[in-house]
């Protein structure tokens, strides 16, 4: 009962600092983006507070139903959010990443939430350092996605020499480029660690190390594109609006690796 009551008071919180933050990319004031700040920290704690909660209840990490997924990633994605946030103070990247997160939870509410035992096969240890890495990833290739938005879209108005209100308010390109590069540089390393993680308990759950089950194989491609964006902006110094794009197709194959596959392709990850 609990659970129920803090997922769905950070499920209002969420909606309450979504339309907050929209409000600030059209009119912001610093008693607006305060106010943002605060219902936005409250509800990340809610969201703590359900997620721990729930924890208790089903005696591991909730991560093992879409329900649970769902939730969890946007837990992650605040908590990534809000470090960049107090660390670059960009108060206007909140319009392109909470709508996404109250999204999350409104489709993680729409999916059943009855507890379940976890399969003996996966009660390992590595459930831990697997899942958390693979969700820290996701949640910066989120971050670095929104960023990627706001980048097309500040250059589209420089290209256009549209100087408007909301050119105003958008960071500089180079901020944006340094979040982004930040938000690879932290999360790639997270997404390899993860699947090599990944295959040391598949090898204990399932005797393989790699099966070519579906959700490992749209997880290298996305490995793929995060690695070529990499090694692009290192070696030749790669920026700019191709970046920026490759970025947001990766975000997309991401989205579809941790959501699609789960959902709608039959394997040892399905949710089905």
């Amino acid at each position: 009962m609990m659970t129920q009551i803090s997922f769905y008071l950070t499920l209002a919180l969420y909606g309450v600092t979504t339309l907050l933050y929209l409000a600030c990319l059209l009119r912001s004031t610093p008693c607006m983006a305060l106010a943002a700040r605060r219902v936005l920290i409250a509800g990340f704690l809610a969201h703590c507070l359900a997620t721990i909660h729930r924890y208790i209840a089903v005696g591991h990490l909730p991560i093992t139903n879409m329900h649970e997924s769902l939730s969890f990633f946007a837990l992650s994605i605040v908590a990534a959010y809000l470090y960049f946030e107090f660390r670059f103070k960009v108060t206007t990247l909140g319009s392109f990443v909470l709508p996404l997160v109250t999204l999350l939870l409104i489709g993680s509410s729409a999916f059943p939430s009855e507890l379940r035992p976890l399969n003996p096969a996966l009660q390992s240890a590595w459930i831990y350092s697997h899942t958390l890495l693979a969700f820290g990833a996701y949640a910066f290739f989120t971050i670095a996605g929104g960023v990627a938005g706001m980048y097309l879209l500040q250059s589209h108005f420089l290209k256009k020499k549209q100087l408007g209100p909301l050119f105003q308010k958008l960071p500089s390109l180079d901020t944006l480029d340094d979040i982004g590069y930040r938000c690879l540089s932290y999360g790639f390393p997270m997404l390899t660690l993860a699947i090599i993680t990944g295959a040391i308990w598949a090898a204990q759950a399932w005797g393989s190390y790699w099966s070519w089950d579906p959700k490992e194989t749209w997880s290298l491609i996305t490995w793929f594109i995060y690695a070529a964006l990499l090694h692009g902006r290192l070696t030749t110094g790669w920026r700019g609006r191709r970046a920026a794009w490759l970025t947001v197709a990766g975000f997309l194959i991401m989205l579809f690796t941790f959501i699609g596959v789960n959902l709608w392709i039959p394997g040892l990850h399905s949710y089905n």
